[in-house]
């Protein structure tokens, strides 16, 4: 998209952002996420960890634009560390009207770097990953992550991404399932998490060995990251956004999937049951009709969260015609924390033989 000016207005993050605003650019944003909604933020907030420092801002043209922002609750001041969002907490950065532009990212950094604050982070949608770029570029004080996502373009409707974008294996492998009687359920009270959860503890345990990590160490990290009360607070504050889909066979919980639906789609979390996927192909039936809900709801992208760097799942994905977007995660600080924490983390995964992807 073109550039369009600056800021020249903003809140000053110490009240909530008026919610009919926030609707009202979730609305007129194309590419706006559920992760970028006040739900979310709720939701987010709801673990005791943040609290909501979202921000609203006018630019030159007339147009407004709304970062979801939020604070760690254990530091403030210049002590104080802010996200967009967190680790494990999807995509955030700005919603603007009529979709974000570079200088619509550049009037919203130039407002960040601004705060009283130590860190800054922001891991924005990846198809703006070009608009980020041109936002930050000769800044001083930003460290970034590379980063890699896959989305699916939903343009024409299932039918046209069934032949046209899924690979013909794909569609035989759904086919197989639907043959074998995999059955889908879908639930937005949260009434499956815990299923997924328990798929999710069996996925840990294959990851890390596949990983070389101790099995003890991926089971603390999984109880950190997501617990059954986050995936709770989740479906709680989401309603019908949130949808947790089971496949069984003959009664067994094969996979399952977790996919936040609103103006666009995000499956955020995924497990299953290795032996029975690949006998049933549940895997890929439960995707074919997560994305066929998408196209039905009119929503134009469908993300499949994060890939990193392991051939396996960027393979999976783009067997749905999915599309690899690298993209940053940007750090905007005082102090390099961002990168020694890397670099401390790097050390420690080498020191106990843990290999990524």
């Amino acid at each position: 998209m073109t550039s369009t000016g600056g800021a020249s207005a903003r809140t000053d993050g110490d009240g909530p952002v008026d919610r009919r605003t926030w609707h009202e650019l979730l609305a007129s944003d194309p590419d706006a996420l559920p992760t970028q909604s006040p739900a979310w933020i709720e939701a987010l907030c709801s673990t005791g960890r943040y609290v909501d420092n979202s921000r609203c801002y006018e630019l030159v043209d007339g147009r407004r634009a709304l970062l979801p922002l939020v604070r760690s609750a254990r530091r403030t001041g210049r002590a104080a560390a802010f996200d967009s969002m967190p680790a494990s907490w999807g995509f955030g950065g700005p919603l603007v009207d009529g979709g974000v532009t570079a200088d619509a990212i550049t009037a919203v950094v130039d407002d960040l770097v601004a705060l009283p604050s130590l860190r800054v982070h922001l891991r924005p949608h990846p198809l703006h990953a070009a608009e980020w770029s041109m936002a930050v570029a000769g800044r001083r004080g930003v460290s970034t992550k590379p980063s890699c996502a896959h989305v699916l373009d939903l343009d024409g409707g299932f039918d046209r991404v069934w032949r046209e974008r899924f690979r013909a294996a794909t569609r035989s492998q759904v086919r197989k399932a639907e043959r074998l009687g995999v059955e889908v359920e879908t639930d937005t009270t949260g009434r499956l998490v815990p299923e997924l959860h328990q798929l999710l503890r069996r996925s840990v345990d294959r990851w890390a060995a596949r990983q070389h990590e101790p099995a003890r160490l991926a089971q603390a990290r999984l109880a950190r990251r997501d617990p059954p009360a986050k995936l709770q607070a989740i479906a709680a504050a989401m309603g019908a956004s949130c949808r947790v889909s089971v496949a069984r066979h003959a009664g067994r919980p094969v996979a399952a999937i977790l996919v936040l639906q609103g103006r666009n789609a995000h499956y955020t979390r995924g497990a299953m049951d290795e032996r029975l996927a690949a006998q049933t192909q549940a895997n890929r039936l439960l995707h074919a009709r997560a994305i066929q809900a998408a196209c039905e709801a009119g929503c134009r992208w469908y993300l499949m969260g994060e890939s990193g760097s392991s051939a396996g799942l960027h393979q999976f994905k783009s067997r749905f015609g999915a599309v690899a977007h690298p993209y940053e995660e940007y750090y905007l600080e005082r102090l390099p924390l961002s990168r020694l924490d890397l670099a401390g983390r790097t050390a420690v995964k080498r020191a106990l033989g843990v290999r990524d992807g």
